[in-house]
């Protein structure tokens, strides 16, 4: 075993000493089921972890992750979790998280500038992006928070235009935040 193995391995083990101080049973009363209040679609920049940045105990938050917080319609993933989500955990909200310093929306601002070339997987998913993002001028002459909010604000409507959204959950609130990396601070943008 690896020595970042065994530290992973190692702080379980105090995550798991630390929970059951608290309440000896708290894991038992986890493998009973899940009924959490939120789906969250977030990005999956490791500097970013949902749970973590809401300060959230586990079992609250029912997250999808993708580069840069993307809600397309094809992706059968996000779909699936969606649905489940909506139709059978019934949750009450859904949050966007987006994140400044996002490397996916800074790669989609780089592609603007760049011819394209979509022969894999993540320059297929950058087109995703580049979607939500705009020009290379305006790129330019935006903040990072600036574009990540935007980002976040079209996702949004990405949302109520899903088609598991429109049949399942169009009377679920739609939230949208940005996590800023420099202070630590999840600002509510809508």
């Amino acid at each position: 075993m690896s020595s970042k193995e065994t530290d992973i391995t190692k702080q379980n083990e105090q995550f798991v000493t630390e929970i059951l101080q608290q309440d000896p049973d708290y894991f038992n009363k986890l493998a009973e089921g899940q009924s959490p209040e939120y789906f969250v679609l977030a990005c999956s920049d490791s500097r970013v972890s949902p749970s973590v940045i809401a300060n959230m105990p586990l079992g609250n938050m029912f997250v999808h992750r993708n580069v840069a917080n993307q809600v397309v319609e094809g992706d059968h993933s996000f779909s699936a979790g969606l649905y489940y989500a909506l139709k059978h955990l019934k949750v009450k909200k859904i949050l966007i998280e987006g994140h400044t310093h996002c490397g996916g929306i800074q790669a989609a601002c780089e592609m603007n500038r760049q011819e394209k070339q979509k022969d894999d997987g993540f320059q297929l998913w950058i087109s995703e992006i580049e979607k939500n993002i705009p020009s290379k001028h305006q790129c330019d002459s935006l903040t990072s928070f600036e574009l990540s909010k935007l980002n976040v604000l079209n996702q949004i409507e990405n949302v109520k235009k899903h088609p598991v959204y429109i049949k399942y959950g169009s009377n679920v609130e739609i939230i949208g935040f940005v996590f800023d990396l420099s202070s630590g601070k999840l600002e509510k943008i809508t």
